[in-house]
């Protein structure tokens, strides 16, 4: 299944999968939002982290269950994470699940 499909028939699941993890607003960038993923394409998610709260732990434990969840691997990013010279145009184009 396309990541794309996947998200799609997950976007509730995917939301509380992040606020149970400590992060808040995840948004999809990367293939799935331009509309070009394949079946063996990932999913790129950014979420926000919460100050104090969201761990590297946290991180991982978010891209576990969804990639359990969908069957399609998945990345989870903060935007301090994205390198400087592309996080302005992820941050402009990612679209809020």
């Amino acid at each position: 299944m396309k990541p794309s499909e996947a998200l799609q028939l997950h976007r509730a699941a995917i939301r509380q999968i992040v606020a149970r993890h400590a992060a808040t607003n995840p948004r999809v960038f990367g293939s799935v939002l331009h509309g070009d993923d394949g079946e063996d394409s990932d999913l790129d998610l950014l979420v926000d982290p919460v100050a104090g709260r969201t761990t590297l732990v946290s991180l991982v434990r978010i891209k576990r269950e969804i990639e359990t969840l969908l069957g399609v691997r998945t990345d989870v990013l903060t935007p301090m994470a994205l390198h400087e010279r592309c996080r302005s145009v992820v941050l402009s184009e990612a679209v809020p699940l």
